[in-house]
């Protein structure tokens, strides 16, 4: 025989054993067998035999971990799928000795229920067979599955499955109190006032236990902000806008609170009242409007009226009396009745004065209450001044010098305070002795004044007096101090022009010289 293991000629009884439990690295065998006759050849042609083996079930299925760990929320429901085992078996496969089965053979602990769980027994997969979980009474469970090959009813094996329950937003969270009442001042903007607690059975600091908190009632106006505070379990009310006594001493708020993430089942929404008591305060007298306009000339008379300028208190209530005062009055121009707001002329006002700005002069008005405590409100004054024309023409220029001889013309500018309207074109006169000496005319446009020496005079000072005119007819004297003097380099070039040096014949030229000379008059150069 030719074969696994077997050579040459023998007789035998053909058997197999498979003592190795080699069946599955070795499901058959192939042979050849030879029949040869005494004393000659081959008595037949070789025949092949194939040796089949065939399997026993001598392997358990054994899983793939001993311990499986998994996640289950508490609010899931029936169906929900939540872990997968898997056993394997080293039979043959696609046979009944690999064929396994599974099924769950304890449930730890056994509450609310005893059958929480099922599994599929031909996948494995384990679903939620009843939505009773809480995470909050009983946070985990340990399941003991078992699994058995031929169909489960052959070799076997277990396995752990430890389900920890994770929370979900199954408890709605509720006010420790169901009604709060505060006091708070009016006037007031971001006061807290009052802190709201609550309570919730979910994991602390999740986001099923973090609440948060909204005004759904009593606040039309928008008053009221609600807030949650670092600890995520206290609403915080504060006051968005100052509340007035006035119109409401009493504000009923209802508040409720929900979780960061949805409820997992429908619940109830939990609310409480909070009552806000509005404490009255003193508050200041209100001019209306607070800036008021005025117009008025500038030259508007001593003690004549400017404008009544009132203000109201909020106070109803306390039925107080409102009085008034100047607070700020840079120039002292006004006056006002300390008990009707009148405001009069003090002293004469000036638009051309540096405390007015842009034709405006602005003033600080007080109002305050008889309170014992007395609070003051105040309101601006603007007066647009009117321009009249109350202020001459003048000369900038007031010193100037000339030359006796062939002097330049002089040009004097002229500036008026009054607007447009009262100032330029401006006309120019000379006056008294200043006719005889002096020439003025005013410049083309009619802005400055071109003053020009009209016959030769002695060296020295003296006064020119302009008589300067606005458009209005206005008119003032003004005077010019004027330096005369001579101009020795002018006249000296012109003798030389005129009047050529002798020439002195160099023999002359041997006179001697004294070693100083006296000094020559002023007069002369």
């Amino acid at each position: 025989m030719q074969g696994e293991g077997l050579s040459g000629q023998a007789k035998v009884n053909l058997t197999v054993t498979d003592s190795n439990n080699n069946a599955s690295a070795f499901p058959q065998s192939s042979f050849q067998a030879h029949a040869v006759a005494d004393g000659s050849g081959n008595a037949e042609e070789p025949m092949d035999i194939v040796v089949i083996v065939i399997d026993q079930n001598d392997n358990k299925p054994v899983f793939t971990q001993d311990t499986y760990l998994g996640e289950v929320p508490e609010a899931s429901p029936k169906g929900y799928e939540v872990i997968t085992v898997k056993a394997t078996d080293d039979d043959e496969p696609n046979s009944d000795n690999s064929d396994v089965r599974y099924r769950i053979q304890s449930q730890t602990p056994q509450l609310p229920s005893d059958n929480l769980f099922v599994i599929n027994p031909v996948t494995g997969v384990i679903r939620v067979n009843d939505g009773g979980l809480d995470r909050e009474k009983y946070p985990k469970y340990t399941l003991v599955v078992h699994t058995a090959d031929m169909e489960g009813e052959g070799l076997s094996g277990e396995a752990k499955v430890i389900l920890t329950v994770t929370d979900s937003n199954d408890n709605a969270p509720t006010f420790t109190q169901s009604s709060y009442e505060a006091t708070v001042a009016e006037n007031k903007v971001d006061a807290v006032v009052i802190t709201m607690s609550v309570r919730d059975d979910d994991e602390p600091h999740s986001p099923a236990w973090n609440a948060k908190f909204k005004i759904v009632d009593g606040d039309p106006g928008g008053l009221f902000n609600v807030k949650t505070g670092q600890n995520k379990h206290d609403g915080i009310i504060t006051t968005a806008k100052g509340l007035d006594f006035e119109k409401s001493s009493k504000h009923t708020l209802l508040v409720a609170v929900e979780n960061e993430v949805p409820f997992a089942t429908p619940l109830p929404t939990a609310t409480a009242t909070v009552v806000v008591n509005v404490q009255d305060v003193n508050e200041a007298p209100i001019f209306d409007p607070v800036e008021k306009y005025v117009s008025k000339r500038e030259d508007l008379a001593i003690n004549t009226d400017v404008v009544q300028y009132t203000a109201s208190d909020p106070d109803t209530a306390r039925k107080q009396t409102v009085k008034y005062k100047i607070i700020s009055d840079p120039a002292g121009w006004l006056i006002v009745a300390k008990d009707t707001g009148l405001i009069k002329v003090k002293n004469s006002m000036d638009r051309e004065s540096h405390f007015v700005k842009d034709d405006k002069y602005t003033a600080l008005i007080g109002a305050y209450d008889n309170d014992d405590v007395p609070a003051t409100g105040t309101g601006t004054l603007i007066i647009q001044l009117e321009d009249v024309n109350d202020n001459a023409p003048i000369i900038e220029e007031r010193v100037i010098k000339v030359c006796n001889k062939e002097s330049a013309p002089q040009l004097l500018s002229v500036t008026d305070k009054d607007g447009p309207g009262f100032a330029a074109p401006y006309t120019v006169s000379l006056e008294g002795m200043s006719k005889t000496n002096w020439t003025a005319r005013m410049n083309a446009t009619q802005t400055g004044i071109i003053l020009k020496l009209a016959t030769e005079l002695a060296s020295g000072d003296y006064t020119v007096v302009l008589r300067v005119r606005d458009t209005q007819g206005l008119e003032q004297d003004n005077t010019v101090q004027a330096t005369v003097y001579f101009d020795w380099s002018a006249h000296a070039f012109r003798q030389h022009v005129h009047h050529p040096p002798p020439t002195i014949a160099q023999s002359r030229l041997k006179r001697a010289i004294p070693a100083a000379f006296p000094p020559a008059p002023e007069d002369t150069i």
